[in-house]
């Protein structure tokens, strides 16, 4: 199986999608290892914190490059793989094989992204669609995304989740006995963990997005100090600087898609934390031109923001 997925993996590094029994193989193993972690993740330092990627393939390979290949670099991808870049099946399908290949050295949570429902709107769906001829490789993605797990705790202190907190969770152990394993809820704390903003209040309000909470730094506070936690990483926002950080650095927002659909200026960034927790933040310009390769057909829609 190993020698299987090298191959795999080399065949999506040169972003050339596998087939689709290949597809359908990888994501059955996937879904096995996916299935016995926890909805909060256990990783161990150092690790290197990565936020959205949406699609933009070729910057995960600058990212590598820059920062490190798997399994050397020990990664924590924030969610929201997929979406308004062109290579989605690529991005999501590699980061999935190296999930696979290097369990220990990979981590994922799940974003608002990987959903049914939004996918159908912002372009993964249609990306499988004009790449595979039919749906089958997007059930097959979309039945993961069920597995994928909803958060992680960093050596104890650090709190890793997509989008933010909920009213509904006090405690980092109520995450624990979440039912995850469903398409992202229009509501409750499942869907604020993946859909909710901080912002410079100090308690709650509702959300411009329709869905999750704007969360501000007494909540903050108060859910670290509960918890016995330093700090929330998180992504989900994007950051014109990398990243940003709130509350007297109570909670760090990271942003890996630099030149946000091809359009945006903004550089990416990654949260690297060494053995002690120590943070350091690296930015990355997108990669450049002469790397990439080209949409082999032209996308049936732009998505932009």
């Amino acid at each position: 199986m190993g020698s299987e997925l090298d191959n795999w993996i080399e065949q999506l590094r040169e972003c050339r999608p596998i087939s689709e029994a290949q597809v359908k193989k990888l994501c059955h193993l996937a879904r096995d290892i996916l299935a016995e972690e926890s909805n909060v993740q256990n990783v161990y330092a150092p690790v290197s914190l990565c936020g959205d990627i949406h699609g933009q393939f070729y910057d995960l390979l600058e990212l590598f490059r820059l920062f490190g290949d798997v399994p050397r670099t020990n990664y924590l991808f924030m969610g929201d793989f997929v979406d308004r870049g062109f290579y989605s099946v690529e991005t999501f399908l590699l980061l999935l094989a190296l999930k696979v290949r290097y369990p220990d050295r990979v981590h994922l949570i799940r974003g608002n992204h990987e959903s049914r429902q939004i996918t159908q709107v912002y372009g993964f769906y249609d990306e499988c669609i004009r790449k595979f001829g039919n749906v089958n490789v997007w059930r097959y993605c979309t039945e993961v995304f069920d597995y994928i797990a909803l958060s992680a705790l960093i050596e104890n202190k650090i709190f890793s989740v997509h989008g933010g907190l909920s009213p509904s969770i006090r405690t980092i152990d109520q995450i624990r006995i979440i039912d995850r394993k469903q398409e992202v809820p229009h509501d409750g704390p499942m869907c604020d963990l993946l859909w909710s903003d901080p912002e410079e209040i100090e308690g709650w309000n509702t959300s411009p997005r329709g869905a999750g909470y704007l969360f501000g730094g007494v909540i903050v506070q108060n859910f670290n100090e509960t918890n016995n936690i330093t700090q929330i990483t998180r992504a989900h926002q994007l950051v014109m600087e990398g990243y940003r950080s709130m509350f007297n650095g109570g909670c760090i927002t990271v942003w890996s898609a630099p030149n946000y659909c091809h359009r945006c200026g903004n550089v990416g960034a990654v949260l690297e934390f060494d053995e002690h927790l120590n943070p350091t933040y690296e930015t990355f310009d997108a990669a450049p031109n002469e790397t990439r390769g080209i949409p082999a057909k032209k996308p049936i829609a732009e998505y932009f923001l």
